[in-house]
């Protein structure tokens, strides 16, 4: 089994990195970090640089999540996936036999997540496992 975790360097996603290694340290599992990476658009020399710079973002990304699995003493992998985060999110936790998927929330309503379809949003009504939404510090304070 494994942990997935979306990770996009977002204040929401730094929290859930910290979350997420605590949860993969106390179940002994293997973190599963994934950067879903599709770039808008479909086709043409524009999409082709604007997906390998996209690309780019999450490797770099990844890489400081890598670091931080590493000082926690937590075996990481990484995925890089041309798909949305959600599809993303969903296909990972399938392949590693994932015990939950952990994702950051930016502190959006209700209402504007589903209207703008958050990944977390997503992700809560199409997963058949477990997802762990971990809001940002700010989220909910006044």
């Amino acid at each position: 089994m494994s942990v997935v975790l979306g990770y996009d360097e977002s204040p929401g996603a730094e929290r859930a990195l910290h979350v997420a290694l605590e949860v993969a340290t106390a179940f002994g599992e293997p973190l599963v970090l994934v950067y879903g990476a599709a770039a808008p658009g479909a086709a043409g020399e524009e999409y082709r640089a604007h997906r390998e710079a996209v690309l780019q973002a999450g490797r770099s990304a990844l890489a400081r999540a890598v670091a931080a699995a590493d000082e926690a003493g937590v075996p990481s992998t990484v995925e890089v996936v041309d798909e949305k985060p959600a599809q993303a999110l969903l296909d990972a936790a399938r392949r590693h036999d994932a015990r939950v998927i952990i994702v950051g929330s930016w502190g959006d309503s209700p209402i504007r997540g589903a209207l703008l379809g958050s990944t977390p949003h997503k992700l809560l009504h199409l997963s058949p496992i477990p997802v762990l939404c971990v809001p940002t510090e700010s989220a909910g304070t006044p």
